[in-house]
């Protein structure tokens, strides 16, 4: 009875730009999946990042500019060499949801390549966005079955990370 005029608390991020990664391991190629949620401490900052005018409008010509910084600010690394990014889609929030610590940004990149047979160690690494940026990285399950995940290892922070995987015939 003392809970019916309870609300549930909405959690907003606050002090720290969190930046998850997802990896998504297939034979077409491997594709990074990111969730950049920027806190409400942070977010003063992070906005003149995206919107760069400063005309309080996040256009598609910066919202692709910043897509294409965050892609340099990553470094991938498949069996020793360098591999190139590839920004396959974006999505931003409303510039109030990002003040407000809730607005996700969500970027996807694909290495380009199709994985043939063999073992294969990729080297990933996040250099963030400052002082304030956390890191969470980790590998999804392989929808083919011929891709399989060996290992994986992550620094304390999370900003580098390493997977080994094999492709199967």
């Amino acid at each position: 009875m003392c809970l019916a005029g309870v609300h549930p608390a909405s959690a907003h991020r606050l002090d720290e730009y969190l930046q998850a990664t997802t990896v998504d391991l297939a034979r077409e190629g491997v594709t990074l999946r990111l969730r950049l949620t920027p806190g409400v401490d942070v977010a003063g900052r992070v906005i003149p990042q995206i919107d760069r005018n400063g005309d309080g409008v996040i256009s598609a010509e910066e919202q692709q500019a910043y897509a294409g910084r965050i892609a340099q600010s990553l470094s991938v690394t498949l069996n020793g060499k360098s591999v190139s990014l590839r920004a396959e889609s974006g999505s931003f929030p409303t510039r109030s949801a990002i003040k407000g610590g809730e607005g996700v940004i969500a970027l996807q990149f694909s290495v380009s390549g199709v994985l043939q047979k063999g073992t294969y160690h990729l080297a990933y690494t996040n250099h963030g966005a400052g002082p304030d940026t956390v890191y969470l990285v980790n590998c999804l399950q392989p929808q083919d079955q011929g891709v399989q995940v060996q290992g994986q290892k992550r620094s304390t922070d999370q900003a580098s990370y390493q997977l080994d995987f094999t492709v199967m015939q």
